[in-house]
């Protein structure tokens, strides 16, 4: 029995890194390694018939590969498209589960992509408010309800989960546990609005939980992006690091963000930019805005470390 169910984790494993190989071919460009460790990885999904906006309405699949795929189990995914509510979810995640099912052992992530585009070609998603923005108006007054990240917020990143690093050291509840998530400051420009937010994270398992829990507020999961990148050390190296990134339709957004992490070298956290768009279209200003305001809440909640410079201890001399 064990030479049997280690010849079909065998199997498993070819034929993962079959399908890994296939995907990144043919969906070149929307194919991302989320975490090659876990064998997590992402699919921006879009229409492109039909006249559907390919930058504002894509469905992101992050799907994960667990051991007995496609053997006996089916990969863990998740839909990420905050506008995707209610029955039009329930019904496309129906749809995917019947592939699974009339294709049990075989490799079906293909498949659930294709069923995605038909599912946007559709245009079934239309009977939805998808736009983002019915509620841009309503968001003044309710968004002062969330706590915003303070300059004196330093000991609450050091306490707790501050101290493990990239999840293998870590006990299991911490792992999957939320961590405390704070809220930047929120920025108004041309109707349209944006704000931060972030916590701290050791584990790329903690990534879904903080958004999850982010999109338990109504408005933030009605948002038109919550834009996110994060960084955390690896246990065994240091120097290593679990990246990702996601645009959510506002394209290249997730990568700068990322940039910016690694610019500061901010480590173990994750930072969200949730837009809910006015209705004018902001060109550049739009990623301004979006890094500025990572930017502000990184350096807020202590993950950028003031450095010391050789102009600054000239002008100090002069004094």
């Amino acid at each position: 029995m064990q030479d049997f169910h280690m010849a079909d984790n065998d199997d498993n494993i070819a034929k993962q890194a079959d399908e890994v190989e296939a995907l990144s071919s043919i969906f070149e460009g929307s194919f991302h390694v989320v975490d090659e460790a876990t064998r997590t990885y992402s699919i921006q999904v879009t229409a492109t018939e039909d006249g559907v906006d390919q930058e504002t309405m894509p469905v992101m699949l992050q799907i994960q590969m667990p051991p007995d795929y496609p053997s006996s189990a089916p990969p863990v995914y998740q839909l990420n498209a905050p506008w995707l509510r209610g029955d039009n979810r329930a019904d496309l995640e129906a749809s995917l589960q019947e592939i699974y099912v009339e294709n049990m052992g075989e490799s079906i992530i293909y498949l659930w992509v294709e069923e995605i585009r038909e599912f946007l070609k559709s245009g079934s998603w239309r009977s939805q408010d998808c736009s983002g923005e019915a509620d841009v108006t309503e968001l003044e007054l309710e968004l002062d309800d969330l706590e915003v990240c303070g300059r004196d917020t330093d000991r609450w990143r050091r306490e707790g989960l501050a101290g493990s690093h990239g999840g293998e050291d870590a006990g299991q509840d911490q792992l999957y546990t939320c961590p405390e998530i704070k809220h930047g400051e929120p920025l108004s420009d041309r109707k349209s609005k944006f704000m931060a937010h972030l916590a701290p994270v050791i584990h790329v398992s903690q990534v879904k939980i903080v958004l999850d829990k982010l999109k338990e507020d109504r408005k933030i999961a009605a948002a038109t992006h919550n834009i996110f990148a994060y960084r955390i050390c690896r246990g065994d190296d240091p120097s290593r690091f679990h990246m990702g990134c996601e645009d959510d339709g506002e394209t290249k957004a997730g990568s700068r963000l990322l940039h910016l992490l690694q610019t500061v070298d901010a480590r173990d956290v994750i930072v969200v930019v949730t837009r809910w768009y006015g209705g004018i279209h902001l060109g550049p200003d739009r990623f301004k805005h979006i890094s500025g305001l990572a930017r502000q809440i990184l350096g807020d909640c202590g993950y950028i470390k003031e450095k010391t410079t050789k102009k600054g201890t000239k002008s100090s001399k002069k004094r």
